[in-house]
């Protein structure tokens, strides 16, 4: 995708071959950030802060950081220290572990002294096959919003967070049939939940701006509203992302993605999951066996944006923090919440669309299918 007209991914190698480059999305959509990842430390910080986010870059990022924690010491005992550490930053997308688990396959038979340069190939890897995935998930994606676009002469499509490219390496994954239409002239428009407490859907807006796309932040309580809209429909669809899906079709994803759903199966509006297969746990049976990661009660009670400075003299802004409850506030502040495989119309994958099914699931993946 693109930043100022200039093509740019989510996180990419410096040119030494010795730090990986960022886009901190603490910053957006304020101010754009270049932030430099040289230990294990960084990296797990990284991901932790949420400077990275998004489950497919979440995994990218934690290879690139297994990768520099070989540059620092490539033996057994800090090979496992630096996965158990990475492992632990963020507890509900499963492509952490999953892509850990893939590097761990690649690193653990080799020799330490080949283990540096071969776990820098093999997150590359990983990284491209992210942006190649999601690619071809906008490609799938597209095949079912045409049809709906075709039934009014444009197409009004509802997200929630944040799953676009800043989400993954490129293109995203729910955005990615987004751009997709666009990209093929199709008369779109999106509606972008402003996804409280963390504000996600502020770096849906940047990005869809960066791109030309036509959209409207809207406050999270008015999604039912424009759901129930009859007539010349607000919505023709909701797309978003996932943190994890479980082998039944469960899935996890940010906080009031359940809600959403729930409209939208009232409304008869359909509701899309789009994901790559590092999304999806086949280990997993159900989403009553996912995670819940429970984040810091400051994320409620702070709000973090640019000051306005109420005098006449221009000044420079300034990214400021404002407090809206006291710090002792009892605050519960769930990061995830789980919407059952019945409220999802159809899953989107890389490899195609499936009903949100174990059978639709192992149809697109017969190697993870159970004898």
């Amino acid at each position: 995708m693109r930043v100022n007209n200039v093509p740019t991914r989510s996180l990419w190698p410096t040119t030494d071959a010795r730090a990986v480059a960022i886009i901190d999305q603490t910053a957006l959509p304020h101010e754009y950030r270049i932030h430099r990842l040289s230990t294990l430390a960084d990296a797990a910080h990284a991901i932790r802060s949420m400077q990275v986010r998004g489950a497919p870059l979440i995994g990218v990022t934690a290879a690139y950081g297994l990768a520099l924690a070989m540059r620092q010491q490539p033996d057994d005992a800090a090979l496992d220290s630096a996965v158990a550490t990475l492992g632990a930053t963020r507890p509900t997308a499963v492509n952490l572990h999953w892509a850990l688990a893939r590097m761990l396959e690649k690193l653990r038979p080799r020799p330490p002294g080949e283990r540096a340069d071969a776990a820098w190939q093999e997150a590359a890897v990983l990284a491209d096959e992210d942006a190649a995935q999601c690619r071809r998930i906008g490609e799938h994606g597209l095949a079912l919003l045409r049809p709906l676009a075709e039934e009014r002469g444009r197409l009004d499509i509802m997200t929630h967070c944040n799953a676009g490219w800043l989400a993954t390496v490129d293109h995203g994954t729910a955005l990615a049939p987004v751009y997709a239409a666009f990209d093929a002239g199709i008369d779109v428009h999106v509606w972008v939940s402003e996804t409280r407490p963390r504000n996600q859907g502020l770096l849906t807006a940047w990005e869809l701006r960066q791109h030309g796309v036509p959209h409207t932040v809207f406050a999270d309580n008015a999604a039912g509203f424009l759901l129930e809209r009859q007539g010349n429909r607000a919505v023709d669809a909701v797309i978003v992302g996932a943190d994890r899906i479980a082998a039944n079709g469960d899935v996890a994803n940010k906080v009031g993605t359940y809600l959403k759903a729930l409209a939208a199966r009232e409304a008869g509006v359909p509701f899309f999951v789009a994901a790559p297969r590092s999304t999806i746990d086949f280990e997993c049976a159900s989403g009553t066996n996912i995670p819940i990661e429970e984040r810091s009660g400051d994320e409620l009670r702070v709000i973090h944006g640019v000051m306005i400075d109420p005098s006449p003299v221009e000044r420079p802004e300034r990214l400021s923090s404002l407090r809206l409850l006291p710090a002792d506030e009892a605050v519960a502040n769930p990061a995830f919440d789980l919407t059952p495989a019945h409220l999802i119309s159809t899953i989107i994958t890389e490899r195609g669309c499936t009903a949100a099914t174990t059978d639709g699931l192992h149809r697109l993946y017969p190697e993870h299918a159970h004898a």
